[in-house]
């Protein structure tokens, strides 16, 4: 099994920690990758525009600022480092030794400025979206697109995909050699269902959570859905499985209205 998770938006900075060592991050055959991104975001980010081609407000600029300097910035797990929602749920930030060491087989964050992380990974914070496009890379998708392939078909190795996602991050890998399901929220209220987006990422991060603290990792979608069934009564009041023709299946998880 192989869990799929995008970034956060919010970091947290570390404090202290030696800089990045990009041979010291999961698939160190993406270091030229990462490089290439990481000195066009550190240039990017010098400049009067700096803000516009990242997509982001005026209260952001010290986080800009930051980027300018990222490859000497302080590294901690990236566990620690993304703060957002789904992490929050997950309490990431709280996962001990053996719960980081299995999460390296079975978690992949995908980023927009590393590619593909373990939740152990060493990361200083950045600010950068894969909805960016930057100048002689183009946009970010497409370029991971060509790198990411190879190490992480090779990781899932024809294993169950749980894809957490949102869709900027789902372009940048698809998997066409394993069983692939989407993980889609919805609340009830009413006997109504309808799409939410907050606590979308919050019902996320408990099923990933869920997931990786499992002895056992599940091999099929039915699989999958009976292990997120365990989490009815809970946080969740029902689980469905909808198979697809092409592309992933569907597991929608449904919360209370």
């Amino acid at each position: 099994m192989l869990v799929l998770l995008p970034p956060s938006e919010t970091k947290a900075a570390p404090a202290s920690g030696a800089p990045v060592s990009l041979p010291g991050l999961s698939h160190p055959e993406l270091a030229d990758a990462r490089t290439r991104i990481g000195e066009a975001l550190a240039k990017v980010s010098a400049q009067r525009n700096a803000m516009q081609v990242l997509g982001v407000g005026a209260s952001l600029a010290g986080e800009v600022a930051r980027n300018t300097t990222i490859w000497d910035n302080p590294t901690a797990p990236a566990a620690q480092v993304y703060t957002g929602v789904l992490y929050d749920a997950a309490r990431m930030a709280t996962w001990g030794t053996a719960t980081l060491a299995r999460s390296a087989d079975r978690v992949r964050i995908i980023s927009a400025l590393w590619g593909a992380l373990s939740p152990a990974d060493r990361i200083p914070a950045y600010r950068l979206s894969m909805s960016t496009s930057l100048a002689r890379i183009g946009p970010l998708a497409a370029f991971w697109s060509k790198h990411l392939c190879a190490p992480l078909a090779a990781l899932a190795a024809g294993g169950l995909v749980v894809d957490c996602r949102s869709s900027s991050y789902v372009a940048a890998w698809r998997p066409s050699e394993s069983p692939w399901v989407s993980v889609k929220v919805m609340r009830e209220l009413d006997d109504q269902r309808a799409v939410v987006s907050h606590m979308a990422k919050h019902t996320r991060g408990l099923l990933a959570a869920h997931l990786v603290a499992a002895d056992a990792a599940p091999t099929t979608a039915q699989d999958l859905a009976d292990a997120a069934a365990q989490l009815i009564g809970s946080d969740l009041v029902d689980v469905e499985l909808s198979r697809a023709a092409s592309g992933p299946d569907v597991l929608t998880l449904v919360i209370a209205g």
